[in-house]
C-alpha cells in the first residue's frame, strides 16, 4: 500500500471516529416522544409546585404513597413541601431545571434521570447548584404521576476522569 493511500485511509478513519464521537455526544439532544415530554413536564410541574408552595399542584402530580430521598433523608408525602416552605420562610429561594433528560417509558411506567441545574438564593446572594436526580412515574387515568424521586447534590468540582459522557 502506497504512502498516499495510507495517509488517505488514516485521515478517513480519523474523520469517521470524530463523526461517531460527535453523534454520540449530541445523542442526548434527540427529540422526545410525546410520553417522554409529558414525563419531563410532570417533573417540571413538581418543581413549580414547590417554588410556589402550591400543595394542590403538588398533589396533582404525585401518586398516593409518593416519597423522595433528599438531603440524606426520606420524605414521605407532603413532608418535602413542608421543608421547602420552611426554607422559603427563612428567605431562601430555589431554582430547579431539568436538563439532559434521559427518559424511558414502558407501558404505563416511566423513569427519568436528569441533571438539575439551578441555584439557591438567600440574603447573601445566589449560589449555583446542581443535582443528579431520578424519578419513577406511573400513568394513572392517562396522567403521569410521580411515585418516587431521588436527588444527590453534585460535588463542587468532579475530577474529569469520573465524569461519564455516555
Amino acid at each position: 500500500m502506497s504512502m498516499k493511500v495510507r495517509s488517505t485511509l488514516a485521515a478517513t478513519v480519523l474523520a469517521l471516529m470524530l463523526f461517531v464521537a460527535v453523534c454520540r455526544s449530541s445523542g442526548q439532544q434527540r427529540a422526545l416522544s410525546a410520553d417522554q415530554a409529558q414525563v419531563v413536564d410532570t417533573v417540571k410541574a413538581i418543581f413549580s409546585a414547590a417554588s410556589l408552595d402550591d400543595l394542590a399542584k403538588f398533589h396533582a402530580v404525585v401518586a398516593p404513597g409518593f416519597y423522595i430521598y433528599d438531603a440524606g433523608a426520606r420524605f414521605d408525602g407532603e413532608a418535602i413541601m413542608t421543608l421547602i416552605k420552611a426554607e422559603h420562610a427563612k428567605g431562601r429561594k430555589y431554582e430547579w431545571n431539568v436538563t439532559e433528560p434521559d427518559v424511558h417509558v414502558l407501558g404505563d411506567t416511566a423513569w427519568i434521570a436528569y441533571v438539575n441545574k439551578g441555584g439557591v438564593t438567600d440574603a447573601w446572594g445566589t449560589v449555583a447548584q446542581g443535582w443528579l436526580e431520578s424519578a419513577f412515574l406511573e400513568r394513572r387515568g392517562g396522567v403521569w404521576k410521580i411515585v418516587f424521586m431521588h436527588r444527590t447534590r453534585v460535588a463542587a468540582a468532579l475530577p474529569a476522569s469520573s465524569v461519564s459522557k455516555r
